[in-house]
C-alpha cells in the first residue's frame, strides 16, 4: 500500500511539473513551437542490463547479452613484490569490449579447492598464517583476517582500483565481498570472525572506504551481508545509507521468499532506487537452472515477475544456453533494467539558426539506469541526466542551443558505455 501511494504521489508531482514546464516553454520569447516527429523501437538488449554469460562462454559474443562476468583474484593484479600490474585485467576487459559487451568483475579471496588470492608480499609478512580446511568437500585455504597487513592491503587495493577503473566504460558493475566466492559467508568450512572472516570493525571500514572511493562505478555486495552473524550492516543506519548494490546468487530458489527476500528487506527493500540489483540463477539443484527461464520459473515464479519485484538490472545465467534458445535469453534480458520511451518532443527556434528542444520521457523498465546518461540533439546534451529516473516515472528534459538542423537527431548519450553500444528508446511522436 505504501509503495502504491508513493508512486501515485510521484506521478502526480511529475505530471504537474511537466505541465508547468511545457506551458513555460510554449510561452517563451517565440510563440512558434514545432513538434518533432520521432519513430523508434527498442530492438536489442540495453547496455548494463540483461542475462549475463561468463567471459569464456562459447556464446559470449551473442547479441542476446550486453554483459559478461569474470571472477578475479587479487594476486592477478598485485605481484609478489607488492607492485601493481593491471595488464591481465585490461586484456580481459578489451576482449569483452571487443565483443561489444561490458564486464561485471567480482574480486574474491577464497574459492573452494583453491589457495587464496592474497598476494605473496602479504602472505610472506611476519605473523600471517592462513587456515586450511575442507569446503565443498575440497581442501581450501582461508585468509588470515587477524593480520593488519591484509586489512591494509585490501583498502589500498580498492583505492588503486578506483583510480584506474572508476570511470572506465569497459566495466558496468563491480562485485566484492568476503568468504566463499566473495558471497559473504563460510557456510561450509572454518568460520571465525576476525580470523577466517573479517571482524565487523574492519567490515565497517571496508564498506565506508568503497563508498568514499568509488564515485561512479556501481559496486555491490552479496544479499547474504544481511546476516548479522557475519555483518555489521543490519540496523546500522550509517552503513545502510551507503550506495552499495545487492547481488543474489541463489535467485529463484525454492527458499527465496522465506530467506533471500528477507535479506533484501534487511538491506533496504528500496535500495534499487539508487544502486543496482542483480545476482545469479540458483544452483541449489539442476531444476533451478533448467527451469530458470521457463514460463513459471523453477518454483512457481517467472523470471519476469521476479525481475519486476526486485527491480533487477542483470542476472548471471551462464547455463541458460544449454536449456533455452538465444531468442528466449534475449527476451529475458530485455525484461531487466531501464527501458525509455519518448512521449513527445518539440522545439522552439531561437534566432535564425538555433533552437531549444523539450523532450518528455518515461522509464517503462523495472529499474533506473545507474550511470549518467543524457538526452541529446545532435552533439548537444541535456543539462540533466536520466540517472535515477524510476520505473513508471515521466520527466521533461530541455536541450538548449541546438542547431536547427539537429533538432530531430535525438539520441541518448553516455560516457559510461562502449563506442559500439547504443542506449535505445521507443517513440512514435508527431
Amino acid at each position: 500500500m505504501k509503495t502504491s501511494v508513493f508512486f501515485k504521489s510521484v506521478l502526480l508531482h511529475c505530471t504537474l511539473s511537466i505541465c508547468s514546464i511545457w506551458v513555460s516553454f510554449a510561452s517563451g520569447q517565440s510563440t512558434t513551437t514545432e513538434s518533432i516527429s520521432l519513430r523508434s523501437e527498442i530492438r536489442g538488449v540495453q547496455p548494463m542490463t540483461g542475462i549475463v554469460l561468463w567471459h569464456d562462454h562459447e556464446q559470449a559474443a551473442s547479441d542476446a547479452i550486453s554483459l559478461e562476468y569474470r571472477y578475479c583474484g587479487y594476486d592477478e593484479i598485485v605481484m609478489a613484490d607488492g607492485t601493481y600490474d593491471f595488464a591481465s585485467i585490461d586484456r580481459v576487459l578489451d576482449q569483452i569490449a571487443g565483443r561489444g559487451h561490458q564486464a561485471i568483475l567480482r574480486f574474491r579471496f577464497v574459492y573452494p579447492g583453491k589457495p587464496t588470492t592474497v598476494p605473496e608480499y602479504v602472505r610472506s609478512q611476519p605473523g600471517y598464517q592462513e587456515t586450511i580446511g575442507k569446503s565443498e568437500g575440497e581442501k581450501t585455504w582461508f585468509c588470515d583476517w587477524s593480520h593488519q597487513g591484509l586489512q591494509d592491503f585490501t583498502l589500498e587495493f580498492y583505492t588503486r582500483f578506483a583510480e584506474r577503473y572508476d570511470r572506465d566504460p569497459r566495466i558496468a558493475f563491480l562485485q566484492t565481498g568476503f568468504g566463499l566466492w566473495a558471497e559473504y559467508h563460510i557456510y561450509d568450512g572454518p568460520r571465525q570472525l576476525g580470523a577466517t572472516f573479517p571482524d565487523k570493525a574492519f567490515q565497517d571500514r571496508f564498506l565506508r572506504h568503497l563508498d568514499a572511493t568509488l564515485k561512479s562505478l556501481p559496486w555491490s555486495i552479496s544479499v547474504d551481508a544481511a546476516d548479522n552473524d557475519y555483518s555489521p550492516i543490519e540496523d546500522n543506519e550509517t552503513l545502510l545509507k551507503l550506495n552499495f548494490g545487492v547481488f543474489d546468487d541463489s535467485f529463484l530458489c525454492k527458499e527465496h521468499p522465506k530467506y533471500n527476500s528477507v535479506n533484501w528487506r534487511i538491506l533496504d527493500i528500496d535500495r534499487w532506487r539508487r544502486a543496482p540489483g542483480g545476482g545469479e540463477f540458483s544452483y541449489y539443484n539442476r531444476r533451478d537452472q533448467k527451469l530458470a527461464l521457463s514460463e513459471n520459473g523453477p518454483n512457481g515464479v517467472s523470471f519476469e515477475d521476479a525481475a519486476r519485484q526486485f527491480h533487477i538490472s542483470y542476472m548471471i545465467g551462464n547455463d541458460q544456453p544449454e536449456f533455452q534458445s538465444i531468442q528466449r535469453i534475449r527476451e529475458a534480458s530485455m525484461a531487466t533494467g531501464y527501458r525509455f520511451r519518448i512521449n513527445r518532443a518539440q522545439y522552439r527556434p531561437i534566432g535564425s539558426d538555433q533552437a531549444s528542444v523539450m523532450i518528455e520521457l518515461t522509464n517503462e523498465g523495472v529499474a533506473p539506469i545507474y550511470r549518467e546518461a543524457y538526452l541529446a540533439a545532435g552533439k548537444i546534451r541535456s543539462a540533466r541526466s536520466l540517472r535515477g529516473l524510476l520505473p513508471g516515472e515521466t520527466q521533461t528534459f530541455r536541450i538548449d542551443s541546438v542547431p536547427l538542423s539537429d533538432v530531430d537527431q535525438i539520441t541518448i548519450q553516455s560516457d559510461f558505455i562502449l563506442p559500439t553500444q547504443t542506449i535505445s528508446y521507443s517513440a512514435s511522436t508527431e
